[in-house]
């Protein structure tokens, strides 16, 4: 497996690489991690269908990539992950095309926002980050399995090792709201999701979830002096920190081109063919007991029956079921 870490750079992962002919699908494309992998993807030579919620906002986008690459092959598309109508009009239309899509990575999200709902009822983080990339990517199923060496990627976070997903409450109705706690929920949803996708398809499909490490984006807007606080005293107490973490809080911060190295790396290396399902930081493979702000992670994330009844529970709240394939 080639030698990787926190500083590599999506550049340094694709030397080599030529994507020509392959279509890949990044949502929360108009900003951040999301945009720096459109770019660094097309110009590799991949075809890049860059999702997001804001026309405006994805337009600049497009331009800002097509400054330094003019031949950038680009397509756009309108999409909130907060609202389910707009996703299956969005998936609809785009089944309508023929097209097929050879990766899906799953980006964009919200993170520590102040309680809300989606437009479908569902609390604001656990339904835009989990439910809405649930939705869509089962809705784009046939063209993804249509792909060539299809694979899905989804973004999670060191945040999960705030919380395993909640089964029972999983809207905050009995009990009181947390932002770091939900944030966590729906960065555990998104491993399990990947692991459910991995049962459920086999090899038929190539599912990672990956950590991108800390870095200063958009994403981080609601972030309060109190939100901060308590995510200082949250890296203190972790037994696996750094001993500069434990004593400080500190985080490693990355650049934007080294946060989303992690997710192209997982969509274009061969190196994890036999490790399918498998949660990525700093373009390696995670480290069960390992530093979270590295590619560490809390065990609970590998549970079958939470995978399974997570997978039930999304299908619940979208009204809609999602049968095994066959």
């Amino acid at each position: 497996m080639t030698t990787y870490g926190p500083e590599t750079t999506t550049d340094e992962v694709l030397l080599g690489h030529d994507l020509a002919g392959r279509h890949y699908m990044v949502t929360g494309a108009s900003s951040g991690l999301g945009e720096e992998s459109s770019r660094a993807l097309a110009q590799a030579g991949a075809t890049v269908t860059m999702l997001a919620r804001n026309q405006s906002k994805l337009d600049k986008a497009i331009e800002r990539i097509k400054s330094t690459n003019p031949t950038a092959r680009l397509n756009d598309g309108i999409i909130d992950l907060s609202d389910q109508q707009s996703i299956r009009d969005y998936a609809r239309e785009f089944l309508a095309t023929g097209a097929t899509i050879d990766v899906l990575i799953n980006n964009a999200g919200v993170m520590v926002c102040p309680f809300g709902k989606t437009v479908n009822g569902i609390e604001m983080q656990f339904g835009t980050n989990h439910i809405g990339h649930f939705l869509l990517t089962n809705l784009l199923m046939p063209a993804i399995l249509a792909g060539t060496n299809p694979r899905i990627v989804n973004l999670s976070s060191a945040g999960h090792t705030h919380s395993d997903v909640n089964l029972v409450d999983p809207n905050f109705e009995k009990s009181e709201y947390n932002a770091w706690e939900s944030y966590g929920r729906s960065k555990s949803a998104n491993i399990h999701f990947t692991q459910e996708i991995v049962r459920r398809y086999g090899d038929r499909i190539q599912s990672f979830a990956v950590h991108p490490g800390v870095i200063i984006t958009e994403l981080g807007r609601h972030l309060t002096p109190e939100l901060m606080n308590e995510m200082t005293e949250r890296v203190k107490s972790r037994s696996t920190s750094s001993s500069e973490a434990k004593e400080t809080g500190a985080l490693p911060f990355k650049s934007v081109e080294a946060g989303a190295a992690t997710q192209v790396w997982a969509s274009v290396t061969e190196d994890l063919s036999e490790n399918n399902g498998a949660y990525l930081g700093d373009c390696q493979l995670g480290v069960e007991g390992g530093n979270p702000s590295e590619s560490g992670y809390l065990p609970y994330i590998f549970n079958r029956e939470t995978a399974e009844a997570l997978w039930s529970l999304s299908e619940e709240l979208v009204k809609q079921e999602f049968p095994e394939a066959t």
